[in-house]
């Protein structure tokens, strides 16, 4: 009786060779789900901070601008870290460089 309980037992179990194929499987599952996520998500925001760093650098005086507050100004003084800049007559603001949102270009000035 001991015996064929064991057999049956023993036989509708899966082949303990076969689950080493599971391990590689789910780990290549893995780096697929990784490289979407990177090529989808990590990668483009990548790209777009290393553009905005680029144009915030690239800022001179008299440069026309939208802060991330939604001001329009005006350059007239840049250091490595701050600007000045003029947001009306006589009124005058310093900012820091990351908080500007869009240099405003010709074509947006004259709408």
């Amino acid at each position: 009786m001991f015996i064929s309980t064991a057999n049956a037992m023993g036989a509708s179990g899966a082949d303990p060779g076969a689950q080493g194929g599971g391990g590689l499987s789910s780990l290549i599952m893995m780096a697929v789900i990784f490289g979407i996520f990177y090529f989808i998500l990590i990668r483009p925001q990548q790209k777009k901070m290393k553009e905005h760093k680029k144009m915030v650098d690239e800022l001179k005086k008299g440069a026309r601008i939208i802060t991330s507050g939604g001001m329009y100004a005006t350059v007239e003084n840049a250091t490595p870290e701050t600007l000045t800049v003029k947001i009306a007559e006589g009124t005058k603001v310093k900012i820091t460089r990351s908080s500007v949102a869009a240099v405003v270009t010709a074509e947006e000035e004259k709408e």
